[in-house]
């Protein structure tokens, strides 16, 4: 079976994907592809140079990631542009990976599922991390060099709570919960998605 995950920043999805890869799912995560494309000698960094100028490169010649972030926050064409570059070598490389697993469970971690439109008809089932707005600032600044006026940009920058939530065919609510709470319930839904060699507690 393949499985659409999504949640917006900082509502835990990377966690959630963590408990399914231990239930024994094989998980296709779009942002490490991502990633991979944009380090230094990656397939997509001459289109990105082109596109945008060396300032948009690390001195190694890797994307600037941050730097990228800020003009896509602020500029939909730029978003645009590095979509153009980047999703169509990023959805190749994910059905390569597909392609080459033999997991009972099949998860594609992508943090823009339900913005990109392109991934509902590639799966059975799509899986929502949710947790409040709230929940999510408190947790991004968190995490190295986040400001409020930043994540509060990210937040802008994707699709709402109930947009995310309408395209589900299962949310995980995940505020409040301790990470046990939350691995119990995610093991008990690998396991009605016939994928599950770890009893949940």
């Amino acid at each position: 079976m393949r499985i659409g995950l999504t949640g917006g920043i900082g509502s835990g999805k990377s966690t959630v994907a963590g408990f399914l890869r231990e239930a024994g799912a094989a998980i296709v995560d779009t942002d490490a592809i991502s990633r991979q494309l944009t380090l230094p000698g990656g397939v997509a960094m001459p289109a990105i140079a082109a596109q945008f100028g060396s300032d948009f490169l690390t001195t190694d010649g890797a994307l600037d990631r941050d730097r990228m972030r800020a003009l896509a926050f602020s500029d939909h064409d730029a978003k645009r542009r590095l979509e153009a570059i980047l999703h169509p070598l990023i959805s190749a490389e994910a059905a390569r990976q597909a392609d080459a697993s033999t997991a009972p469970l099949l998860v594609f971690d992508v943090p823009l599922l339900v913005e990109s439109g392109r991934w509902r008809s590639r799966v059975a089932r799509v899986l929502v991390v949710d947790c409040s707005a709230e929940t999510q600032t408190a947790r991004v600044l968190q995490r190295p060099g986040w400001t409020p006026e930043r994540v509060a940009g990210a937040l802008a920058a994707q699709t709402s709570r109930q947009a995310r939530r309408a395209a589900a065919d299962a949310v995980l609510l995940n505020d409040g919960l301790s990470l046990a709470a939350l691995r119990n319930e995610v093991l008990n839904l690998a396991a009605r998605w016939g994928c599950g060699t770890i009893s949940p507690p």
